[in-house]
């Protein structure tokens, strides 16, 4: 074998056993849920009602006028003695959003709801500046937080608070659901990605005696727990996860309930979907640039170490499903003029081990939740193609969050949709054509270049694999074209959703080929 050949199939199958690790970490998290998804968790003491302690209920929003009211009506409705009930609209608005809000409130304030309008003249910390300064004027021994796509339904803050009577209990985390689930193609992906992480992964992680992350919103948190664990901080662009860590590291346990589930707005469109899964891996590879050590050398179990580790670095799996993209073609010629091509096929127990774990666990996970394992069947390869063709975006995240210093937040536009209306995205809050958009069509057209010559040589254990890959990077790059082109003209720089800091935060799912 010549010394290029040999370099590009070391090389190939490198990169596939990379994938399998996570491919077999993320087996081993579905096994840990099946273990332990008939138990149920409850509180062990409950608070009496006239000892209920008092809540405070954040609310953060950045240029969120099609949503504001909404969620704010949202938790004036909240089900809790209103003398021990104070709301918190943390407003950085730098647009109709701050009339909306401001008025809002004032009506509610008129009929008795304590409820209190924050604005900063400094943004200093996005979102986590906004959580922060909050907290300073807080009346709440205990914080609930709801992003601005959010629809608290009323009981949410007695589902989660009696939890806090225990006093090791920091946080308590709820389940998102999906207003808009079946909106379309792209929003019936998104909620089977996040129903894996939230269906799977939490109640792995949490039952089986590991760490897992307080996602930014439908969360409580116990004010003394953030403060023990050092605040909220600004130097990753996933806080939530950041503060979670440090918090657990404390000694504190988090409480995770899959039975409570709190509905949430997914992204309509492909660009703030982008957008949105850009913040999520650039902020979890943050996180482990700046905890890893730490936990490393923290005296906790070996176990949680390992979680982790796979936890905080999933995101780092697109790099290697980039270069496994390139390597697709000059493996197929290679492996076509090899004498002796039985080293490659070390790549099929690899590539199940990758594939196989990606299709029992969601199909698990989606079947658990709504009842039909063969509807997930169905929507399985949409999935697995838009998750290949977030590479290109998640990659360049992940190499930012390992290298860069960057902090600035990007927000996900919403629209107010459900699945009866698919809700309006303004126009100034859409992102413009970027260089990776391109890039996406680039490996679009190499794929697909690489599909037909699989066909054209009878190649078909590689098929399948490899019309994912062009589908995925096609539709994704397509799309993205397609809604920059739809952009008005007259729209400038300063109004894209690329420069405009997000409410957002992560629950750094676990990447789809991980």
């Amino acid at each position: 074998m010549q010394t290029v050949q040999l370099v590009v199939v070391v090389l190939y199958l490198i990169t596939l056993g990379v994938l399998a690790l996570y491919g077999i970490h993320r087996s081993a998290l579905l096994w840990a849920y099946l273990r332990h998804r008939r138990e149920r968790t409850a509180p062990s003491v409950r608070f009496p009602e006239t000892e209920l302690p008092r809540v405070t209920v954040q609310l953060p929003m950045f240029n969120e006028m099609l949503v504001a009211e909404r969620l704010i009506d949202a938790a004036a409705r909240i089900d809790y003695p209103r003398e021990r009930l104070e709301i918190q609209v943390l407003d950085d608005s730098t647009d109709a959003t701050a009339h909306v809000a401001k008025a809002r409130c004032e009506a509610l304030r008129r009929d008795g709801v304590d409820i209190h309008y924050v604005r900063r003249s400094d943004r200093r910390g996005y979102k986590a500046g906004a959580l922060e300064e909050g907290l300073r004027h807080a009346k709440g021994e205990f914080v609930l937080v709801f992003d601005a796509d959010f629809v608290p339904h009323p009981g949410a803050a007695r589902d989660l608070v009696h939890f806090f009577a225990d006093p090791t209990v920091g946080m308590v985390q709820a389940r998102w659901g999906h207003l808009n689930r079946e909106h379309s193609l792209l929003t019936r992906c998104q909620a089977m990605l996040l129903d894996g992480h939230f269906v799977i992964e939490h109640t792995a992680r949490n039952r089986s005696g590991k760490f897992f992350n307080f996602n930014g919103t439908a969360g409580m948190w116990r004010r003394s727990t953030i403060d023990d664990a050092g605040g909220w901080e600004h130097d990753t662009i996933t806080e939530d996860m950041d503060l979670s860590y440090r918090a657990q590291l404390a000694g504190w346990r988090f409480v995770y309930l899959p039975s409570i589930c709190v509905p949430a707005e997914l992204p309509c469109d492909m660009t703030s979907f982008k957008s949105q899964q850009y913040r999520w891996a650039k902020g979890s590879v943050q996180t482990a640039r700046k905890l890893l050590g730490r936990i490393v050398r923290a005296s906790i179990a070996p176990k949680v170490k390992r979680e982790a580790f796979f936890h905080l670095t999933n995101n780092l799996a697109y790099v290697f499903l980039l270069v496994l993209a390139a390597l697709q073609l000059p493996n197929m010629l290679i492996r076509r003029h090899m004498e002796n091509p039985t080293l490659l096929l070390l790549d099929v127990p690899l590539f199940w081990a990758t594939c196989g774990s990606v299709g029992a666990f969601y199909v698990v996970a989606h079947g658990d939740l709504y009842g039909s394992r063969w509807q997930a069947i169905k929507r399985l390869p949409a999935m697995m193609a838009l998750g290949i063709g977030l590479a290109v975006n998640n990659a360049r995240a992940a190499v930012e969050g390992l290298f860069g210093r960057d902090v600035e937040f990007v927000r996900t536009p919403k629209s107010g949709a459900t699945d009866a209306s698919g809700g309006t995205v303004e126009p100034r809050y859409r992102a413009r054509w970027s260089w990776h958009n391109a890039l996406e069509l680039g490996f679009g057209v190499y794929c697909s270049g690489t599909l037909l010559l699989a066909v054209a040589t009878q190649s078909w254990a590689s098929v399948p694999f490899v019309a994912l890959f062009a589908a995925g990077f096609s539709y994704v790059g397509l799309t993205s074209l397609l809604e920059a082109l739809r952009r008005p003209s007259n729209q400038g720089p300063e109004n894209m959703a690329t420069q405009a800091p997000s409410t957002h935060s992560s629950p750094s799912p676990q990447s789809m080929l991980s």
